[in-house]
């Protein structure tokens, strides 16, 4: 009687079997997994965005910062509303005290870059607060601002938009929001450049666009997109 030996391992046939099923896997299962990461990361700035007006409003509503000193508190920049010193107070002549304490917002959002803007999630948030030559400043990590804030009009108004780090992979929406909570956003592409008055109704989108402008709801903004309400 023969012993019979049995053979073990795989054939050629069945290893290429193996690895279409894993591609094809792959396939289905890696554009899901972007896509659940893109939602999450949309949804955590619409989020981020709620707390940045919860902030503005506290700080506006206690005054902490009242450069022109009137008695009425203005809007913050990042730096301001996270318990850093600002920066007006070196274009505006004026001091705005020691840091905020306690801050309004995270700590996290002390870090702008040169842009005046903070990463988050995969989005880069910015504030524009009005300026008083019309249209908007943004802040600056260090040094001086562009322009001049509008004390006035800094009591009344304010905007934030956040924008993808990377368009289609960290986010595929820009998202607009302002001092009356307001919350829209907009489907740009990857080359649009945003401005604070992007999502406001208005011939041009630009840094000299009046913050005080109508929100685009439903409709195209001066950057000629359009403008959804985010629920």
């Amino acid at each position: 009687m023969k012993n019979m030996q049995s053979k073990s391992g795989f054939t050629l046939i069945e290893l290429m079997i193996v690895v279409a099923i894993i591609a094809i896997i792959a396939a289905i299962a890696i554009p899901n997994l972007l896509s659940a990461r893109l939602n999450a990361n949309e949804t955590s700035t619409i989020s981020t965005l709620r707390n940045i007006s919860s902030a503005q409003s506290q700080m506006q509503a206690t005054a902490k910062i009242d450069v022109d000193d009137d008695g009425t508190g203005e809007f913050g920049f990042f730096r301001e509303l996270s318990g850093g010193i600002g920066v007006r107070a070196t274009v505006n002549a004026s001091t705005l005290g020691a840091e905020l304490n306690p801050p309004v917002l995270s700590g996290a959002f002390k870090a702008v870059n040169a842009s005046g803007m903070v990463s988050r999630s995969g989005y880069k948030f910015r504030i524009g607060l009005p300026s008083d030559s019309g249209g908007s400043v943004h802040e600056v990590p260090s040094g001086t601002l562009g322009r001049n804030v509008d004390t006035d009009v800094a009591e009344t108004t304010w905007c934030a938009f956040a924008q993808p780090e990377s368009y289609s992979n960290t986010g595929s929406r820009t998202f607009f929001i302002n001092q009356a909570g307001d919350t829209v956003s907009a489907d740009r592409g990857s080359t649009a450049t945003m401005y604070s008055g992007s999502a406001l109704l208005g011939a041009s989108a630009d840094n000299d666009t009046p913050l005080t402008g109508q929100v685009a709801v439903g409709t195209k903004g001066a950057d000629g997109f359009k403008w959804k309400q985010v629920n």
